[in-house]
């Protein structure tokens, strides 16, 4: 019951508080829902008008009960207040309008159910002048009428609702632009306005409407028990609510109302004895979830995965890369010169880390949980943390130094940092990687950042055979995967220190193999850029995944490539080429004997000594021959 005692104490801190254009944690006994059509009314309940609601901006705050806030199935119980025409219009069957299947034996059933409730809260001490207004409209039974009057339910020849529009699509009803696939016009969902002298004429607006709900709906709760979260005997919620993830998400943590099943029988004889919530922590908690994963999670599919701070002080989101971490949609730093490329990184991500750690309160904890759902009506908690606020900004910022690399993420999105969970998925499985299995990833990486576990070898390794593969890739993917590659390599092997610049002193075998093959490829590349053929792909990069199986019988073929290219520059170019073939001849020569003759495969560390020597020959001094600083073919 952790969970459901941080998110109600979160729900507690943060209602009333949310920053100004966030999403608002919404009242209890409330869920929302996409209306199509609005009403307006005046106070005494007579019509006025009526408009639809453009597609996307219908996302409407209503009241509900257990029941209805979870409905589903082929009986579904009214909302008190906002609902389908089937509900409210008692003039839907005589417009041809069809009922939900549960009620087909009975189909004025909905508008009695609905009115019936609705005169309930009219007449209790907890009403409201809106539904007087509301009431005494639905009692003319005439909605549909009205609607149908104002042209905005399409009627046939018959007098009937239509369901479809064959008609010229230039003439097309503007109600059919608002519905979703397989709606027809009569399963809108209508909400209210009523012009007062309230100037929230809206009842989505109206907080006395709101709290007068809530305090309807609390001497309605009849179930009381001892809640496991609060320890105390509170109303009991029967049912728990659904839609954390969208508003069409039917999905439940917990669900244990099944009496004919194998929920709980067999271990209990009720379910309240399985599971005791009162009604208003669940509410609570969920709406404190809900209200999180929209501000501040992230979905992959089905999969949603937030951090939080029980306060609601921000907190880094453990699924992003450095530059969205650091920067958002900002330009990254460039480093000055290439031998300081980690330290201005360090040095950025110190100060937010700092920045972070300021603003959580001392001894605060941070919360990490991540959901599925392998059905539509079952969600699952899949990982779960509860950590010390400052050990989660360590093993955040641990992440993000131990897999720091640089990024080419396109033209404008170059940057020195980890790569994203979802980028990593990519690179080790292609772009094309289906939702599965980058949910998959994601959920293994996830203890990798916030517990500080180890890299899986198996997706460093993946990674980096997508990178030798270069000519089975487009470009963009190759550079992003070789970054990626190289990540994850380093952060796997943190004990051997490596760095993101040239390190000429280090004289392992596949490091220096990398080097020689980066060499070749600067080589090429500058002859065929000085004859203008820079569309050309050169030996090396054709060969590399060659040569990262068969590294010395690979270079013997490279290096005999080379030679009409030496020729080509050693007219036209003597200095690059004195640099370049100095240059291979001290990378040869810092090889054991052995090393170089030896033709077993090498390791992804190749890639590493390959980067960082392309990189370096790229926008680093090599000679004082300003020939030699030409922009090198991409």
């Amino acid at each position: 019951m952790s969970w459901l005692q941080k998110l109600h104490d979160t729900y507690e801190a943060c209602k009333g508080r949310e920053a100004p254009g966030s999403p608002t944690l919404m009242p209890i006994s409330h869920t929302t829902q996409q209306a199509q059509i609005e009403i307006v009314l005046d106070g005494q309940g007579q019509f006025r008008r009526a408009a639809v609601i453009d597609k996307g901006r219908g996302t409407t705050l209503i009241p509900c009960t257990e029941e209805s806030g979870g409905r589903a199935g082929s009986k579904p119980v009214p909302h008190p207040l906002c609902d389908k025409l089937q509900y409210l219009a008692a003039d839907y069957l005589r417009f041809g309008g069809e009922v939900t299947s549960g009620y087909a034996k009975d189909p004025g059933e909905p508008y009695r159910l609905y009115l019936a409730a609705l005169q309930a809260w009219t007449d209790s001490a907890q009403r409201h002048p809106k539904l007087n207004a509301i009431f005494r409209y639905v009692q003319q039974g005439r909605v549909v009428a009205d609607l149908a009057r104002y042209k905005l339910l399409p009627v046939d020849d018959s007098g009937l609702l239509a369901k479809t529009w064959l008609g010229d699509k230039q003439q097309m009803p503007t109600v059919f632009k608002s519905l979703n696939a397989g709606q027809a016009p009569e399963d809108v969902f209508v909400r209210w306005r009523v012009e007062d002298d309230d100037p929230a004429s809206g009842t989505w607006e109206d907080a006395a409407l709101i709290e007068a709900w809530i305090a309807y709906y609390a001497t309605l709760q009849q179930q009381r028990g001892f809640c496991m979260v609060l320890g105390q005997d509170v109303p009991l919620a029967i049912q728990h609510p659904s839609k954390l993830r969208n508003a069409g998400d039917k999905a439940k943590l917990i669900s244990a109302n099944d009496d004919t099943g194998f929920t709980f029988r067999g271990r209990f004889l009720e379910s309240s004895q399985a599971l005791g919530v009162g009604f208003e922590v669940t509410q609570k908690a969920h709406n404190a979830l809900r209200w999180l994963i929209a501000r501040q999670g992230s979905r992959q599919g089905d999969q949603a995965i937030v951090a939080w701070a029980v306060s609601g002080a921000p907190v880094p989101d453990p699924m992003e890369n450095s530059y969205a971490m650091l920067f958002g949609e900002q330009p990254m730093f460039a480093s000055a010169t290439i031998e300081d490329a980690g330290q201005p990184f360090a040095w950025q991500l110190k100060r937010a880390i700092a920045g972070y750690q300021a603003r959580l309160q001392p001894g605060e904890g941070v919360v990490v949980m991540a959901l599925d759902s392998a059905t539509p009506g079952r969600m699952a908690i899949t990982y779960y943390r509860e950590l010390a606020g400052s050990e989660f900004l360590h093993h955040i910022e641990a992440w993000h130094l131990r897999c720091a690399w640089p990024q080419n993420f396109g033209k404008d999105r170059k940057f020195i940092g980890a790569p994203a969970p979802a980028d990593i998925a990519e690179a080790a499985y292609g772009p094309r990687v289906d939702d599965k299995l980058k949910q998959s990833t994601r959920e293994r990486l996830l203890p990798c950042i916030v517990d500080a576990a180890p890299v899986p070898r198996n997706l460093a390794d993946s990674a980096a055979r997508r990178a030798v593969n270069r000519v089975g890739l487009e470009p963009w993917d190759w550079k992003r995967t070789l970054g990626i590659a190289c990540a994850l390599f380093r952060g796997l092997h943190m004990e051997r220190n490596y760095q993101m610049a040239l390190e000429t002193d280090r004289r392992s075998r596949d490091y220096l193999f990398g080097r020689l093959l980066a060499i070749a490829e600067h080589i090429e590349g500058r002859a065929l850029f000085i004859a203008g053929e820079n569309g050309r792909t050169t030996n090396a990069a054709r060969l590399m995944q060659r040569f990262a199986d068969r590294p010395a019988s690979t270079w013997r073929s490279i290096a005999l490539a080379l030679v009409p290219y030496q020729t080509r520059l050693r007219n036209l170019r003597p200095p690059f080429l004195s640099f370049m073939e100095n240059l291979v001849d001290e990378v040869v020569s810092a090889f054991e004997p052995d090393d170089f003759r030896r033709d077993t495969a090498l390791s992804p560390e190749f890639l590493l000594g390959y980067h960082c020597q392309r990189q370096h020959l790229r926008v680093g001094p090599t000679a004082a021959d300003d020939n030699v600083s030409e922009p090198t073919p991409q």
